[in-house]
């Protein structure tokens, strides 16, 4: 049986076993085997392309001798295995932890080419001729795999982990989703003799479970479903450590029902809201007393919460029936599912916490982010957020997005679909008089469904749902399109007005970091982690950068290099070298002169007119993308079907764009309060102490992936893409485009700016960026009272509302000068200590980026009230 398992895509065969091979990847194999170390370094090895990284629980580190008095560094949590490609041959090889780190910043990943230079191979002690590859230098190389992948033989099983005896894969990038083959799409219904007179109820079995060892047949219908939950660690040999908490009902009350271990994967997709089970040979056990409830629909409905079902594949064996809608009886008496649905227009009135269920058109969705669970672990959520209309309100849903599971569902939302997502839970700022903060997040039993998931949904019978529909119909499908955003940073939630309310759930020593420590805390994020801390000191210049010069800057050709240098950095020095940091560092500031920068902002503005002259002539082909959301509305059609004619109709588009307007814009006096040109200014400090700093830090690169864009419908698939997390696995694009991110438009403006924080000791500085988020055809979209009581960046966003009275929204979009509001609000903050709220997030790779969210003036009862 072991001989079986070195099949095609598996180690290598031995020495001397038939012709030499085609495949160079299976020569290196025999090479290595041959090593008397079963080790070889690599001079000139070509490129071979990744397939895919996968990622599994580590096992548990033997423990140190008694004799050891150094301690030893923590183990990984993790293990990766990376299949490799070289156009004739897969083969899955084990990398090595100290190479880790480029996997967790996504240097390594699926899709790319890397060149081995050292590799080893491992035998499997505890098995038969058993052994892998092992990646133990490498360098990973830019540009996209141009090698075929070279599939798996026909035939041949997918191969578990390679290392520590586990049996599945974990996704990539999180714990909480299904990911690999052993989860089952969907268990189909089976066919069952239902004999009522033997079945018990939730009533009964709630006052007589102590005395019963074995329980009849339960009959329940499910209410409500949470995420997974994995629980898996080194040093456990769980099989599938997977856990589901789901709420069934019968006509006596409610009750929570967990399903255990290998169960998951093969029901957790099956066991739909709304889905009638049959359960036989199931436990009882007393409920877990801190797991999260959810709201019901029904307040009127008993809850039982002394114990819950468990379901088991041993002790005792569950069996597991479920029952088709269709042959669902009406004696049963089971519950129907009922929501608590509420519009945008009735948010305002709820309470903090509240639970509720919405439904509405997407107008943004930013893109995917991770945050630690917990400080040094490597274990994450993932997240995005959303903006989300019902025509109740000008004012749209705000939503904080965690994946419930629902991968399939959580990757596809894009704008101009329309989300239903049950079970929110109301966040507002409950200290401020005029409250800013108002939105709505995930909890634990949330369930998200986009277009194409609604058919056959309890809640499309929902009245407030029927309303919702009735409202997109009589919307034009063009007004809404040209509301809408995908991706970018995104500044939410707003900072409150004052340090102590920001300090409130936090220790000042761990919320406060020096500048000369941003450094370390950059080089440990991980891929698409956000953070966000808060440094003291000074702001001592500012400059404004057009993205239209950074876009020119691009145009350069790029030669063929390399990403990471796995030879020299981690190897050498068990981790990740500094090069990355130092790339951030050492970004040379852009546009130092100004007549460049207005030159480019013409031939920008020469540029957008011709796009936009496109664009009407692609008006009619984008036409046809957009009708297919109508046709979604046929899984809200049930019993009383209704006439979609009008659903989003197209508007006349006789009358001219309001962007193809030109305005006249007449530029402010320049005064001189430090300026050193149009678009900068520095402080008479800056100039004195700005030669002889330590360090100075530059992360005020704004990168294309920061901006948001406007969303174009005919490159739905190819926005979705870049906005979500890369996969653990390369797939074959499914969109043709020869388009860059950077050539999307912009939803936010032209440029940013780039701020100068210098450290209270006058010895160290950082450059950060700060983009002024605002969104001329909405408004509401990023708002810019999130920001008041700070004048320096309400002014820099503000800027356009400033100036209406002298140029039209159109001019004012294409040219963005350092105004003298903004020159004025920076020398009132001269020589002040102050407090900064810098949002970082890790793009991949070593791009970093480092926004200013929020600026604090330290007040004298911030200091009594923190110290």
């Amino acid at each position: 049986m072991e001989d079986a398992a070195l099949g095609a895509g598996a180690p290598c065969a031995e020495e001397g076993a038939g012709p030499s091979p085609a495949s160079w990847l299976q020569r290196l194999c025999r090479e290595v085997l041959r090593s008397s170390q079963l080790s070889v370094s690599l001079a000139e090895a070509p490129p071979v392309a990744v397939v895919a990284v996968e990622r599994y629980m580590a096992e548990s580190p033997p423990p140190p001798p008694p004799s050891s008095a150094l301690p030893k560094p923590p183990a990984p949590a993790y293990c990766y295995d990376v299949t490799l490609a070289d156009g004739s041959r897969q083969e899955k090889c084990y990398l090595a932890p100290p190479l880790n780190a480029l996997v967790r910043r996504n240097a390594l990943r699926a899709g790319c080419r890397l060149r081995l230079t050292r590799c080893s191979y491992l035998y499997d002690e505890k098995k038969l001729s058993s052994g892998f590859l092992c990646l133990e230098r490498l360098d990973v190389l830019r540009g996209p795999s141009e090698l075929p992948p070279g599939g798996r033989e026909p035939g041949e099983q997918r191969r578990p982990p390679l290392k520590g005896g586990r049996s599945h894969y974990l996704p990539l990038w999180n714990n909480e989703d299904p990911y690999g083959d052993i989860w089952l799409a969907s268990r189909p219904p089976g066919r069952v003799e239902i004999e009522v007179s033997k079945l018990t109820s939730l009533g009964h079995l709630e006052m007589n479970w102590r005395s019963r060892i074995h329980f009849s047949p339960l009959l329940v219908r499910i209410l409500h479903k949470a995420r997974l939950r994995y629980y898996g660690k080194p040093d456990k040999k769980l099989d599938i450590p997977y856990q589901a908490y789901f709420e069934v009902a019968d006509s006596s009350g409610m009750m929570s029902m967990v399903l255990w271990n290998s169960l998951c994967p093969e029901w957790y997709n099956s066991m739909k809201i709304g889905t009638v089970l049959l359960l036989e040979q199931y436990g009882i056990k007393t409920s877990y007393p801190f797991k999260t409830q959810p709201t019901p629909g029904d307040s009127q409905m008993k809850r039982y919460t002394t114990i819950e079902i468990s379901l088991n594949v041993r002790d005792p064996p569950t069996k597991v029936n479920i029952i088709p809608e269709k042959m669902v009886k009406p004696e049963w008496r089971l519950p129907e599912v009922r929501y608590r649905f509420v519009t945008r227009s009735e948010l305002e009135n709820l309470p903090n916490n509240h639970s509720c269920d919405i439904i509405g058109l997407v107008i943004f969705v930013g893109r995917v982010e991770r945050t630690r669970k917990r400080e040094s672990s490597e274990d994450f959520w993932i997240h995005r957020w959303a903006h989300v209309v019902d025509g109740t309100s000008d004012q749209p849903f705000i939503l904080e997005l965690f994946a419930t599971s629902q991968p399939d569902v959580f990757e596809h939302i894009h704008p101009m679909t329309y989300l239903v997502c049950t079970q929110m839970r109301v966040v507002r700022d409950i200290t401020e008089n005029t409250p800013r903060t108002l939105y709505l997040t995930t909890s634990n039993e949330s369930q998200m469904f986009i277009t194409g998931w609604h058919k056959g949904q309890p809640y499309t019978r929902d009245s407030k749902v029927k309303n919702f529909i009735q409202w997109i119909k009589t919307q034009s499908e063009v007004d809404q399109m040209k509301k809408t955003v995908i991706g970018g940073y995104c500044p939410f939630p707003p900072a409150p007005n004052s340090f102590l309310k920001y300090c409130k759930n936090n220790k000042v020593e761990s919320v406060l970091k020096a500048i000369s420590e941003m450094e370390r805390e950059i080089e440990d994020l991980h891929y698409r982690e956000h953070k966000r801390f808060a440094v003291q000191g000074i702001i001592s210049a500012i400059r404004y950068v057009s993205h239209a010069a950074e876009d020119a800057s691009r145009m350069e050709p790029i030669q063929e290099g390399r990403v990471e240098s796995a030879s020299q950095t981690t190897v050498k020095n068990t981790g990740m070298s500094k090069d990355c940091v130092t790339k951030g560092k050492k970004r040379s500031h852009r546009n130092k002169e100004a007549n460049s920068v207005l030159e480019l902002q013409c031939a920008s503005l020469e540029q957008q007119q011709h796009l936009r002259m496109l664009t009407r002539k692609s008006r009619i082909k984008r036409k046809i993308e957009h009708h297919t959301e109508a046709e979604n509305l046929h899984e809200f059609q049930q019993e009383d079907s209704v006439p979609e004619q009008n659903i989003l109709t197209e508007p006349d588009t006789s009358q001219p764009d309001r962007a193809d307007k030109e305005g006249v814009s007449d530029a402010p006096e320049i005064e001189e309060m430090g300026r050193t040109s149009h678009d900068s200014w520095q402080s008479g400090l800056w100039t004195m102490v700005k030669d002889n700093l330590i360090d100075h830090l530059h992360y005020c690169t704004v990168f294309p992936e920061s901006i948001p864009r406007k969303f174009d419908y005919m490159y739905k698939e190819f926005l979705i893409q870049q906005y979500n997390l890369h996969p653990a696995v390369h797939k074959p694009k499914e969109y043709r485009t020869n388009k860059e991110i950077h050539e999307f438009k912009s939803a936010s403006g032209p440029g940013h700016y780039e701020v100068t924080i210098l450290g209270i000791n006058h010895d160290v500085a950082v450059d950060v960026a700060f983009p002024p988020i605002f969104c001329p055809e909405d408004p509401h979209l990023f708002r810019i009272e999130d920001i008041q009581n700070d004048t320096l960046l309400s002014c820099m966003s503000c800027i356009s509302m400033c100036q209406q009275d002298t140029a039209s929204n159109e001019k004012l979009y294409d040219t963005f000068p350092l105004s003298n509001e903004i020159v004025k609000a920076a020398v009132d903050l001269d020589r002040q200590h102050v407090i900064c709220i810098l949002d970082i997030c890790r793009l991949g790779e070593d791009k970093v980026e480092v926004f200013l969210n929020k600026i604090y003036k330290i007040m004298e009862t911030d200091v009594v009230n923190l110290v």
